[in-house]
């Protein structure tokens, strides 16, 4: 990304190359794995939109985007495009673009298409879509993580510069730390989602897929045009502590970051603890000190997900009649899920009991971010395979969010980022971690996660 936009603005390349050099490399890299996109733009299309861009700014300064071709998870709206939320009784064809999608095309980029996701945007695997499952660029066996598996493997692949998509419980996070690649989840309510596909509203993030974390940066600055005073959820930035400051700790004497306490590690297999050991010492060589954090009201988050009453918020969002009606056409693992959630005997008063919860967990966890600057956790705990997810496709993916879930239940901001890589017989896989942020500090985040980048 850095790269193409430097080549655009020396003119060593234009639009229209670029258009049909990512045209020729989806097409090849479709033979192995047809299950990345819901929607491609046909080639005339593409190449069309590039040669407008070419003219448009013909003896113009270019847009910060300028002919950067980006994928767009299938929960986002794109007038005229079909959003299927990989579920064809959902289908409908928006009239107007999803605010943030505007913002991509104003900053002049070129889109190639729409991505693949689990169904309803409900999973972490990428192992529920009746498009097909998305692969690990790194390990055709192994899952690509969901539920935006496809923006992540388009990304991870190389045939976008970035994509969007959405996070409710680490649907953004999980499919990045799998595929190798920069995934990050703004503070709630910092980008409009005025044209999302809702999984839970009071939850949901569009996030930027990227290589590195100074590229998704620089797509997360243009998405953020200011609060939508159309979405409920939208914050001010004048409330928010860092929002597009500079945190300059890292050069100023150093900085604290939070470590999950032991027993929240045995979670993860043990060459997943081993390398997160690596990653803290990273960190610490960043310039960072290590603090081992209270873990409950993290754990407490991640249980109130889905163990409790705020589950139903999916079956409000999604339309209880409509689940009701569509229930037996839906991808099996996500028809249990359903089923199971509108089985539960909840009463009104479970929803206040967890409201409190959270809010008390939410509180919680703000008292911890008053001593650390960040919380460093494995973006996953493993990687299973393809065929193992298939086995055991409820209790597994809900092993995979172990150090997502609270991040959107506490209001909190993390970015995904690798941070390493291992080999596994002829395999060298990605490990990943996530820096995670107060509610606000976005700006502190992606400070703190350059400077583990750069870290040797």
């Amino acid at each position: 990304m850095q790269a193409l936009r430097a080549e655009y603005q020396n003119r060593q390349t234009n639009p229209t190359e670029v258009a049909k050099y990512v045209i020729s490399q989806v097409e090849e890299y479709q033979k192995k794995d047809p299950a990345v996109w819901t929607f491609l733009k046909s080639p005339d299309e593409i190449l069309q939109a590039a040669q407008a861009l070419e003219k448009q700014y013909e003896g113009h300064p270019l847009p910060p985007l300028y002919g950067l071709p980006f994928a767009v998870k299938d929960t986002i709206d794109i007038a005229g495009i079909p959003t299927t939320a990989a579920c064809e009784a959902y289908t409908y064809t928006p009239d107007r673009n999803a605010r943030v999608m505007d913002a991509m095309l104003t900053a002049g980029a070129l889109l190639i298409g729409k991505t693949n996701l689990d169904q309803l945007a409900t999973g972490l695997s990428g192992c529920r879509s009746p498009f097909g499952i998305p692969r690990s660029v790194h390990d055709p066996e192994r899952i690509s993580g969901g539920s935006s598996s496809g923006s992540a493997v388009a990304v991870g692949a190389k045939l976008v510069s970035f994509a969007l998509a959405t996070d409710t419980a680490g649907s953004g996070r999980t499919p990045a730390a799998f595929n190798g690649i920069t995934g990050f989840k703004p503070t709630k309510g910092t980008l409009s989602a005025q044209g999302l596909v809702p999984a839970c509203k009071t939850l949901d993030t569009i996030t930027v897929l990227a290589p590195t974390v100074e590229e998704a940066r620089a797509v997360w600055l243009i998405a953020t045009e200011g609060p939508d005073p159309n979405d409920p959820c939208a914050k001010l930035q004048q409330s928010l502590p860092l929002w597009h400051v500079d945190f300059r700790g890292p050069k100023t004497g150093g900085f604290v970051f939070g470590v999950p306490p032991q027993t929240a590690l045995e979670v993860c297999t043990p060459p997943f603890r081993q390398y997160f050991a690596e990653a803290v010492a990273k960190m610490e060589r960043a310039g960072g000190k290590s603090l081992v954090v209270d873990w409950a009201p993290f754990d407490g988050g991640n249980q109130l997900l889905y163990e409790g009453s705020l589950l139903n918020e999916r079956i409000e969002c999604l339309g209880a009649d409509f689940l009701a009606k569509n229930l037996d056409t839906f991808h099996p693992a996500i028809r249990d899920l359903f089923k199971a959630a509108m089985e539960r005997d909840t009463k009104p008063w479970d929803v206040f009991r967890d409201q409190h919860l959270q809010g008390q967990y939410t509180r919680k966890a703000a008292q911890i971010f008053e001593e650390i600057d960040v919380l460093l956790v494995p973006t996953v705990p493993c990687h299973p395979k393809v065929a193992e997810i298939e086995a055991d496709p409820l209790k597994l993916n809900a092993k995979l969010g172990e150090f997502t879930h609270f991040a959107n239940v506490l209001d909190l901001c993390g970015l995904a980022l690798n941070a390493s890589f291992y080999e596994e017989g002829e395999k060298r896989l990605p490990f990943g971690v996530t820096v995670i942020g107060a509610s606000g500090t976005d700006g502190k985040v992606f400070d703190i996660a350059r400077e583990f980048e750069r870290a040797q």
